[in-house]
């Protein structure tokens, strides 16, 4: 299935047979592919010109695609999604963590990398903003002020460990599995692994749970998490 309408494609890859493989797919589907072999000048390109994706290797000369990604994301809101061949879900946390929209490790098919592409762009909306207050016990959580506080003390998340603690505490004492929170947070067509799920859980404990000495988040093995008080 190909994209309906040609792209222009800024593609960073310094392996050159892997650039020229899917270069050419993309070109012989219609789109518009500028190549670049290390992470200056993917940068300038990225931040100089107008693109409709950037397809964005980690390991790259100069400068590596985390710090890329990095930079992009501060001065642009082009859909990106990371080419790896780190399988580590650490790794890629961490890149979504920066900015990036998806990750994709390599190797890959190509229809794999297409359904890929028309996933950011069906996401490139921009997302409905977060309001309300919310409070669970000693928790309490502003969604406008974007802010989270346990017995009046501040408690640091990151963006996608926000928006998990907001959906647990819009539902209270409610079961949400795995794939309902990679729908809620990560959004409905996100083709990453279900574990990551667990690991921003294990994130949000240690900032709450282990931090504060409570029990709020639990597991409920072979279906997801709830967050409820302390049995």
């Amino acid at each position: 299935m190909m994209v309906d309408t040609a792209l222009n494609i800024l593609l960073i890859e310094d392996d050159s047979a892997i650039a020229k493989v899917i270069a050419l797919e993309l070109e012989h589907q219609g789109h518009r592919v500028e190549l670049a072999a290390d992470g200056r000048v993917g940068l300038d390109l990225a931040l100089t010109q107008e693109w409709d994706v950037i397809l964005l290797d980690i390991m790259l000369p100069f400068l590596n695609g985390y710090e890329v990604c990095k930079q992009i994301r501060i001065h642009k809101g082009i859909p990106i999604l990371l080419l790896t061949a780190k399988d580590e879900v650490q790794d890629k946390v961490f890149g979504l963590d920066l900015g990036a929209d998806d990750y994709l490790t390599k190797p890959f098919a190509m229809d794999e990398l297409m359904a890929r592409i028309r996933a950011v762009l069906r996401r490139k909306n921009p997302p409905v903003q977060i309001t309300g207050y919310y409070k669970f016990r000693e928790l309490e959580l502003d969604a406008q002020a974007y802010q989270v506080y346990f017995g009046g003390k501040k408690v640091g998340l990151t963006k996608k460990e926000f928006e998990l603690l907001t959906l647990f505490m819009e539902h209270p004492n409610h079961v949400l599995s795995r794939e309902l929170i990679l729908e809620n947070v990560w959004g409905y067509d996100y083709y990453g692994e279900t574990n990551v799920v667990d690991v921003y859980v294990r994130f949000l404990r240690g900032k709450i749970d282990e931090r504060f000495q409570v029990h709020y988040l639990h597991t409920v093995r072979g279906v997801g998490y709830v967050l409820r008080a302390e049995n």
